[in-house]
């Protein structure tokens, strides 16, 4: 394998450092601040508080006897101020081997440059990490115009490393998305509802229609499955007296993959005793309401180029309804041709479309369908935040769309996406049926149950750089 002539220099590099006794993987740094807390603590030039920062160095503009470099951390960045004359010439040539990518140490006091930018003035500094291999960071124009960054969405995604190393942006979808899930574990404490572990590994996974993943459990010498949802061990938590469960934990799905879908992904599931679909939905909408206010301050949010409002209350409407008004489709008396016809019509995939039957066919065309097809910011935004519901009280009156289970369910859609699903079950099915069936396809012979299924959410842990909130969740 050929070096590359850049990291062929870097080695070089490091080579001098060693000659030079400078080690060039430090072991630990004492630092006193993040770089907002120096830039928030700056006075005047005469304050003779000193400051210990570490970082990323970022940008290095060498000027003879003296360079001005950035360095950025977790909470920002804060420039800096090298000066020949005073770290003394022997450290300042250390300083000429260094490079944009190494993590350094500094210390030294504040001040105020010309054109108004608190700097550090470093008065000493150590090399904590060398980088062999250059980041792809860009060069900035005098126009201000990034040239050279990592903007390649399959290499943002495969090496999302790099990727959060020069993307700020990117790194802060990564502390929302730790805020929410925070957020989601807060207001469910506050509901009495218990946070219990259940088995990822299952010998015999169900609580959804979907592939799993096998692996081999050596102990038993047994095939066991990694979980695809939570579902049925949390049921009998309820079976167990703890009337109030939920879990939020990695599910693996072994089929597909792109940007909104990932085969391993987070879910949040929740279940309560003595409680139906109605107050689960009211349940989705303090939630929904409750974490976008706690998260942005706010009740709207703009998001591409649509205002998204989580005023409460969220319009209800009902499933079949809108699949009436969205799709021209009654799924009262529908069948799978005409389903695979809407489909066409918003152009899905001919091997897709072939692909799908059952109550996939049904998800797929009523989703496809009701997703806006013109302008989103023509529509109401109250519109883009709905709680839509399906109640099965009574039997079907088609046998090609009967429900799996009797009861009701809802699922609340944000600009027309299905990000949340809840449902008042009876599950139909006897055991040795679940354990004969290939897979979790949908079940035939009913069985009574004394649990109920409350409510389901997952969000996708796929690699999507661009928004910092997205709504387009998988269902």
């Amino acid at each position: 394998m050929t070096t590359g002539f850049v990291e062929a220099a870097r080695r070089e590099k490091l080579k001098e450092l060693l000659e030079r006794g400078v080690a060039p993987f430090a072991y630990r740094f004492e630092r006193t601040a993040t770089a907002q807390q120096a830039l928030a603590a700056y006075k005047s030039d005469d304050d003779p508080a000193r400051y210990a920062l570490a970082g990323r160095l970022v940008a290095l503009r060498p000027h003879g006897k003296t360079t001005f470099a950035h360095l950025e951390d977790q909470s920002g960045k804060i420039q800096l101020y090298f000066k020949g004359d005073e770290l003394g010439a022997e450290r300042y040539t250390v300083l000429e081997l260094l490079d944009l990518g190494d993590h350094v140490g500094v210390e030294g006091r504040l001040m105020k440059t010309r054109t108004g930018e608190i700097t550090l003035r470093v008065a000493g500094f150590t090399l904590l990490s060398k980088a062999l291999r250059p980041l792809p960071l860009g060069k900035e124009d005098a126009s201000g115009v990034k040239h050279g960054e990592l903007t390649d969405p399959e290499l943002r995604s495969r090496q999302r490393y790099a990727d959060l190393a020069v993307h700020p942006e990117v790194r802060e979808v990564f502390r929302l998305r730790t805020r929410i899930v925070q957020g989601i574990r807060a207001f469910l404490d506050a509901k009495g509802y218990l946070e219990v572990e259940t088995p990822v590994l299952q010998p015999l996974y169900g609580g959804a229609s979907a592939w799993p993943f096998k692996t081999h459990y050596e102990a038993l010498d047994a095939t066991f499955y990694l979980r695809i949802a939570d579902e049925l061990y949390l049921k009998r938590c309820l079976v167990g007296g703890l009337e109030k469960v939920y879990e939020i934990g990695h599910d693996f799905r072994n089929e597909g993959l792109s940007r909104f879908h990932n085969p391993e992904f987070t879910m949040a599931e929740w279940y309560q005793a003595y409680a139906d679909y109605n107050d689960v939905a009211a349940l989705t909408e303090e939630l929904l309401a409750g974490l976008v206010l706690d998260v942005f301050k706010t009740r709207e949010l703009t998001r591409h180029g649509t205002t998204l409002s989580f005023a409460r209350p969220f319009a209800r409407k009902d499933y079949y309804a809108l699949v009436r008004e969205h799709a021209g489709v009654d799924l009262t008396k529908t069948n799978d041709a005409e389903l695979r016809g809407v489909l066409k019509q918003h152009n899905a995939p001919p091997a897709d479309v072939a692909a799908l039957s059952g109550p996939k066919l049904i998800e797929s065309s009523s989703t496809r369908s009701s997703r806006p097809v013109s302008s989103p910011s023509s529509c109401s935004p109250r519109s883009y935040s709905t709680i839509r519901s399906r109640c099965h009280r009574s039997p079907s009156p088609s046998a090609a769309i009967r429900p799996k289970s009797s009861g009701g369910s809802c699922s609340c859609s944000i600009a027309s996406w299905r990000m949340r699903s809840a449902s008042s079950t009876i599950p139909t099915s006897s055991a040795a049926a679940s354990s004969s069936r290939p897979r979790c396809a949908p079940r035939a012979t009913p069985r009574r149950s004394s649990w109920t299924r409350i409510f389901c959410v997952r969000w996708s842990t796929a690699c999507r750089p661009r928004a910092a909130w997205d709504w387009a969740w998988t269902a």
